[in-house]
């Protein structure tokens, strides 16, 4: 004869796999809906090197217009434009997709568009080596 309460414990331990199963079985199809709501295409800063304007034309207003007829509209070039140069080399930093960038590097204004790249000084000597060195130098 059964012990209820061994019968009770069977019961639970069989419902409690049943829910991980249900559960683990949901989770992929939760996780790839997620991931397909997040699959926009990540957008990355540029620096848009573009040919100079003409004698008298605004370089802000020119290159605005490059960067608003391959994104489709003045409010997305806005949007997407972080710093215009002028001084040095004509164009622009912006944050834009890969679609937009493949739009962009079409125009025929166009020169190059390089991702944008952050450098930093590093020095490999520590104090605790230039203070050997110096005291084995004495």
């Amino acid at each position: 004869m059964a012990r209820p309460c061994a019968a009770a414990a069977v019961f639970l331990l069989a419902l409690l796999l049943a829910a991980a199963a249900a559960l683990a079985a949901a989770a992929p199809a939760t996780a790839a809906g997620g991931r397909a709501k997040k699959k926009r295409a990540a957008a990355d800063v540029y620096i848009v090197m573009v040919k100079p304007p003409g004698d008298g034309v605004d370089c802000a207003t020119y290159q605005m217009g490059i960067l608003a007829a391959a994104l489709g509209s003045e409010a997305t070039a806005k949007a997407a434009l972080i710093y215009s140069y002028k001084t040095v080399v004509s164009g622009f930093a912006a944050k834009l997709t890969p679609p937009q960038l493949a739009a962009l590097r079409k125009h025929p204004a166009v020169v190059r568009a390089l991702p944008e790249v952050m450098y930093s000084v590093h020095n490999s000597n520590s104090n605790s080596n230039n203070n050997n060195n110096n005291n084995n130098n004495n």
